[in-house]
């Protein structure tokens, strides 16, 4: 069982930056693919980013790329999402998930396990 906790979240203006950490419970942690997803107001979960066990895959959803950096401290069990240049249509409940496979995977159905999600707003 691996539990997981968002961190990070709050409000920032169109353009500013904000980190989001998850921390996981277990001591697989360092096996395990890990994806964040999002979930704006009145639309489905979709995907954002991936990154593999080893840190040496990542995946991300084309309206991201280039802004959103995925990255992982195994040591920390700990996974990361810089995001920059951060615009109002990013604004949404972000949340971490875990694949016991340990690949980057883009579908929800993929990932064993999910937190809480926390709260990102970006304003205009």
């Amino acid at each position: 069982q691996v539990q997981l906790v968002e961190s990070g979240g709050g409000l920032v203006q169109a353009g500013g930056s904000l980190r989001l950490s998850c921390a996981a419970s277990g001591r697989t942690f360092s096996s395990y693919g890990m994806g964040w997803f999002r979930q704006a107001p009145g639309k489905e979960r979709e995907f954002v980013a991936a990154i593999s066990w080893s840190g040496g895959s990542t995946l991300y959803e084309d309206s991201v790329k280039g802004r959103f950096t995925i990255s992982r401290e195994n040591a920390k069990n700990t996974v990361y999402l810089q995001m920059n240049s951060l615009k109002p249509e990013d604004t949404a409940v972000y949340y971490c998930a875990a694949d016991r496979l340990g690949s980057t995977r883009s579908r929800q159905y993929e990932y064993d396990y999910w937190g809480q999600g926390t709260q990102v707003t970006v304003s205009s």
